[in-house]
């Protein structure tokens, strides 16, 4: 496969921001086989962005040639109070994960997972930890707490910290030279590639994907400031598993996620911050090539979309109404999570754990 072709599958929807696509293009040519990497805290149920789109990304970046790693980040997750802080709920926790990634289609095999904990089992590991904080600045660290879903005024603890030294940290010791992240994580892998070469590493690639907006819509960032207006607005609406009502989750029937999407915002003729449209543009249309859309005669009929482009433009006119956009979505994403439904209803190990995490508190 070529370069330029390698590349287009990597630049595809959802991934939002790349820095930078020359250095990437680079990349490629000179390595078969690049490390990517993304982290994950174990942090409750899995929502669509984490079981469905991340898997979506991940087919891309496999078939570009990167050898992909998947970090299960349990000590980050301890260190920011997920599950309580309590170790072993976490690791239980993300067993889960690992279960909802073969569910969603990943080739285990074709990935590595790795454990935060193993990672912080080598002393090498808490050396560069470090060096990376010893490089950089309080102030500084205190910016990328977005990355932890954390603001400055947030900070509880002592500890969290620690955390961007240790995700900067992470990169190099995965020998990731492409970090696959969503743009809430930007900081950090800008850190990464400022510290890099002084620290005798290289400048990881960032390939940042789209965050998938909650059913209740855009909402006022306060605090992010980040580079760019947009990615604080994206970061602050993004889907949250602590508020399941904005969510769906993969585990969610047909009753359910109708009931849900009847809720979301979704103004008549209004694209842009629609999360009813993002479903379809960063799920739908990147796994089917159609939505049927069932609707009476008098208001147009049935009719079937061939692409994301046709759909938009018919919402943006008004010839497509919201609910029934709303009531074709569900359906769509019904038939999608199928697959998830039914591993977890045939393995009894995997059904245990998500019984497990079902009955556990999640909070922010």
């Amino acid at each position: 496969m070529d370069t330029e072709t390698r590349l287009g599958l990597i630049l595809r929807e959802p991934t939002e921001e790349v820095i930078t696509v020359e250095e990437l293009r680079q990349l490629l040519e000179t390595e078969s086989s690049p490390v990517a990497y993304d982290g994950f805290e174990p942090s409750g149920l899995a929502h669509i962005p984490f079981g469905v789109m991340r898997a979506i990304k991940l087919r891309d970046m496999l078939e570009a040639g990167c050898r992909f790693k998947l970090l299960i980040a349990d000590w980050h997750a301890m260190i920011n109070n997920k599950m309580g802080g309590d170790l072993e709920k976490i690791k239980k926790v993300g067993e889960y994960f690992v279960e909802v990634w073969k569910a969603s289609g990943i080739d285990t095999s074709r990935v590595e997972i790795v454990w935060a904990s193993e990672l912080a089992s080598d002393s090498d590991y808490w050396k560069l930890v470090i060096q990376v904080a010893r490089n950089t600045t309080i102030k500084r660290i205190l910016r990328c707490l977005p990355i932890m879903g954390r603001r400055e005024g947030e900070l509880q603890e002592a500890s969290q910290i620690i955390y961007p030294a240790m995700q900067v940290a992470d990169i190099f010791t995965l020998e990731a030279k492409i970090c696959q992240l969503g743009v809430d994580q930007r900081r950090a892998n800008i850190l990464a590639r400022e510290l890099g070469p002084k620290l005798g590493y290289w400048k990881p690639v960032a390939v940042h994907h789209h965050m998938l907006m909650g059913l209740q819509g855009p909402t006022t960032p306060a605090g992010m400031e980040d580079e760019k207006e947009e990615y604080d607005i994206e970061i602050s609406s993004k889907m949250s598993k602590s508020k399941p009502e904005t969510s769906i989750f993969v585990h969610d029937d047909l009753g359910t996620i109708k009931q849900k999407l009847l809720s979301a915002y979704c103004p008549p003729k209004q694209v842009s911050g629609n999360p009813v449209l993002e479903y379809c543009r960063y799920i739908i249309f990147r796994i089917q090539d159609r939505l049927y859309v069932e609707r009476p005669e008098k208001y147009g009929g049935p009719v079937t979309y061939y692409s994301y482009r046709d759909l938009e433009h018919d919402y943006a006119s008004g010839s497509l109404h919201p609910l029934d956009l709303k009531n074709a979505v569900a359906e769509a994403l019904y038939k999608i999570l199928e697959p998830i439904r039914i591993y977890f209803e045939g393995n009894k190990r995997a059904r245990e754990l998500y019984e497990f995490v079902k009955n556990q508190e999640i909070v922010r």
